[in-house]
C-alpha cells in the first residue's frame, strides 16, 4: 500500500482582519521545479510585477513565515 504524507507548502502574511487578496498580502511558498526545493516570496499585483515591498511592521511576522518555510524544505540528498 502506498504511503502518503501531508505537507504545508505555503503561508500568507496579511494585515490582521484583512482579506487574503489584500494588496499587502505576501505569499511564502515552497517551490520545486525539479532541481530541489526553494522558498518563493511574492506579492501579487495588478500590473503583474513581482516586486516585494516590506513594511517594517510587517517584517517580524514575514521573517518568521520565511524561516518556517525554509526549515520545511527538503534536501535533495
Amino acid at each position: 500500500m502506498q504511503q502518503y504524507e501531508i505537507r504545508t507548502t505555503g503561508l500568507i502574511v496579511v494585515p490582521e482582519s484583512q482579506r487574503l487578496f489584500d494588496e499587502r498580502a505576501t505569499e511564502i511558498r515552497i517551490v520545486d521545479e525539479a532541481n530541489g526545493e526553494f522558498v518563493s516570496v511574492r506579492q501579487p499585483r495588478d500590473d503583474g510585477v513581482g516586486e516585494l515591498r516590506i513594511d517594517k511592521d510587517e517584517w517580524p511576522t514575514l521573517r518568521e513565515a520565511i524561516d518556517r518555510m525554509v526549515g520545511e524544505c527538503r534536501d535533495d540528498s
